[in-house]
């Protein structure tokens, strides 16, 4: 989703830096930006490091000279139960999904504040929004967070003219669920909680996340926008 969200932007204009700790995709979605004449630069970074974030608000200013907007997109997903989700892997969801959205606007709103305002999306996920007995409740947990997160967060920087919503997709079809949607039964599933009956793409998503970056979304903050087909609506 973010390599998507990456090339829409930058087709509507924006310098985007990509920041991301898979550097070989990085760099192919900062080719393929580049190359179609658009502005893009690679930052690897590693989303559970503030000083990682630190950086690359500093290398995107440099080079862009500005900072206005923030999709923090870095997540992980994992299954599970209580009983079966160990310490270990409860902390490294948390820390991805949940402190790695913080550390982000912790970096760029110093950035915002200069420039008098700016847009964060956050991105979580229906199961944020409502629970499940199949999936992982670790992901569940770390996800309800972005949400409760992105709230408070509107309301602390609202004076400032810095909004912040989240994004909350259903079952997108991306790399990091190829494999569990490749499975008949579980494809079968998903598509059976969907009232639309489709799985989403990327552009389903990405859109979405454009329009609450831009200024046509300049009345909304503190919103959670669900791109899940009608999912939690049943």
């Amino acid at each position: 989703m973010g390599a998507e969200e990456a090339r829409l932007f930058a087709i509507e204009g924006a310098c985007v830096a990509i920041c991301d700790i898979l550097e070989k995709e990085g760099r192919n979605v900062e080719t393929q930006i580049n190359d179609l004449g658009g502005r893009a630069i690679f930052i690897r970074m590693n989303v559970t490091h503030l000083n990682d974030w630190r950086r690359a608000v500093v290398c995107t200013v440099d080079q862009f000279g500005r900072l206005d907007i923030l999709v923090n997109n870095g997540g992980i997903g994992r299954q599970g139960n209580i009983e079966d989700t160990t310490e270990k892997e409860w902390d490294e969801v948390m820390a991805i999904n949940a402190k790695g959205m913080f550390l982000g606007a912790k970096t760029v709103i110093p950035e915002m504040r200069k420039v008098g305002g700016g847009s964060i999306i956050n991105i979580a996920s229906q199961m944020g929004i409502v629970g499940s007995d199949t999936g992982s409740i670790a992901y569940h947990a770390s996800k309800g967070a972005v949400r409760a997160f992105t709230k408070s967060a509107a309301l602390w920087h609202a004076k400032e003219g810095i909004r912040v919503n989240s994004v909350h997709p259903g079952p997108i079809a991306t790399p990091m669920n190829r494999e569990r949607l490749s499975n008949f039964s579980e494809m079968d599933w998903s598509v059976s909680r969907v009232p639309l009956g489709r799985i989403g793409q990327t552009k389903d998503v990405a859109y979405g996340v454009l329009y609450l970056a831009s200024d046509e979304s300049s009345f909304i903050t503190g919103a959670e926008l669900v791109i899940d087909g009608g999912w939690i609506a049943q």
